[in-house]
């Protein structure tokens, strides 16, 4: 039976090609899995069971802001963390020994496929008795330590929208296989109603989007998007509302999250800044979105196959690192992930990123400024080291390792130079 047929069971409720799913990312990391609808929805259900209310968690500062506002909707304290300038990942040794002490949980957030540090991550996380949980949305292939990013915290949480392109799914894997009808228990919990119209929506989705790409009206689309109201950002960051934010984050302050009733209302109160981008990351899915994301999944492989190749070559131009930074973590010859963006380092990303456009390569997954220049001590604890954040965040040039040797042939003819290396700013655990 082909992924996302029907068998028994699976008319009423889609059980057969969500278990399907949970199969497939299964075997991927040795891990029990639970199909949830987003990789956010799968967050918060994560971050609400293993912690408790107003916990502190250590994060990214370059990092989705949708990511940042479901941790304030778990009713929990986003703290910035230092970051390894060359890839932003967390630097470790920079975290001083007072903020461990404080926290209640550790996020990785494996930007476009670059591996945190989860060994030692894992190893600081045992010794202070507190959850690892790794965000992998962008990082279905990669591995680190010997293992798949994934398979090293308490939970782990995948978008089924990036590498396998489904533009809708996620999975949550847990480490306590114990764990496993619990948490799906709670994501049950949590879901809204399956809508046909959203159904509907994602169903034509593909084919709308691929008369805009034949007919060459991307920009006419953006355009009466923007008009119709049905963008949410102007900008790289979504608009904060910081007074609006702030009467949510009072509204669920005395809500536990491990509640059902209290998750559902801190979701609600912070659903205007989760929603964006994915409005409909919390409802339940039909067999039909079920089937087509079953079907993605099962040519992921190749995808893979070709994001290394892609990566590779990117990594060999002159933009993938600044001088005196060859050695850096990730980027040395042979060492190339299948990575869903290519971090290059570019002195004008924005002139960088136009030849890009120029060329109908569209430049996103941009994370500029870090969050908490974003948000501000009002909403998060600030990085004690916020200089490499900043710098990686200014430079990086995210391209799709699909579109590799498009982006190089621009990139030249632009004549795009590399960053520099920022004085006093040197990358760790090369």
């Amino acid at each position: 039976m082909a992924t996302g047929e029907a068998g028994p069971g699976s008319v009423r409720d889609g059980s057969q090609p969500r278990k399907r799913l949970e199969e497939a990312m299964r075997s991927r990391l040795g891990r029990e899995c639970v199909y949830v609808p987003s990789c956010r929805f799968g967050l918060y259900a994560a971050l609400r069971h293993w912690c408790p209310p107003g916990g502190r968690v250590l994060m990214s500062p370059v990092n989705d802001d949708v990511i940042f506002f479901v941790v304030l909707a778990a009713g929990l304290r986003p703290v910035q963390a230092p970051l390894n300038p060359s890839d932003a990942s967390i630097d470790i040794d920079a975290v001083p020994d007072e903020v461990w002490g404080s926290l209640s949980a550790v996020l990785t957030t494996n930007l476009y496929g670059n591996p945190d540090p989860a060994p030692g991550l894992r190893a600081r996380c045992d010794t202070l008795g507190i959850p690892l949980f790794e965000d992998a949305a962008h990082a279905i292939g990669s591995e680190v330590g010997g293992r798949p990013v994934g398979a090293w915290g308490d939970a782990s949480v995948f978008s089924l929208s990036k590498h396998v392109g489904a533009k809708a799914g996620g999975i949550l894997a847990v480490a306590d296989p114990g764990l496993r009808d619990v948490l799906e228990k709670t994501c049950d919990d949590l879901l809204l109603p399956r809508r046909t119209t959203a159904e509907l929506a994602y169903a034509v989705r593909p084919y709308a989007e691929a008369a805009v790409r034949g007919l060459g009206l991307r920009r006419a689309a953006w355009a009466t998007m923007r008009l119709l109201g049905l963008t949410e950002r102007d900008e790289i960051r979504m608009p904060l509302r910081p007074e609006e934010l702030a009467r949510a984050a009072a509204s669920a302050s005395g809500l536990d999250a491990r509640d059902s009733l209290d998750a559902h209302s801190s979701l609600d109160a912070h659903d205007p800044w989760v929603r964006v981008d994915m409005h409909d990351y919390r409802l339940r899915a039909g067999r039909f979105r079920l089937g087509r994301i079953g079907r993605r999944l099962d040519g992921l492989d190749g995808v893979l196959a070709d994001c290394r190749a892609g990566t590779e070559l990117l990594l060999s131009t002159r933009w993938a690192r600044p001088a005196g930074w060859e050695g850096a973590r990730n980027r040395s010859p042979g060492a190339a992930q299948p990575l869903f963006r290519v971090p290059l380092l570019v002195a004008d990303r924005d002139a960088a990123a136009r030849a890009l456009a120029r060329r109908g390569i569209v430049v996103g997954y941009l994370y500029d400024p870090p969050l908490d220049d974003y948000a501000g001590a009002a909403f998060t604890d600030p990085s004690p080291s916020p200089e490499g954040a900043r710098w990686f965040a200014r430079h990086a040039l995210p391209v799709d390792p699909l579109r590799a040797r498009a982006a190089v042939a621009a990139l030249e003819e632009s004549g795009a130079r590399p960053a520099e290396a920022p004085e006093g700013l040197v990358p760790t655990g090369g």
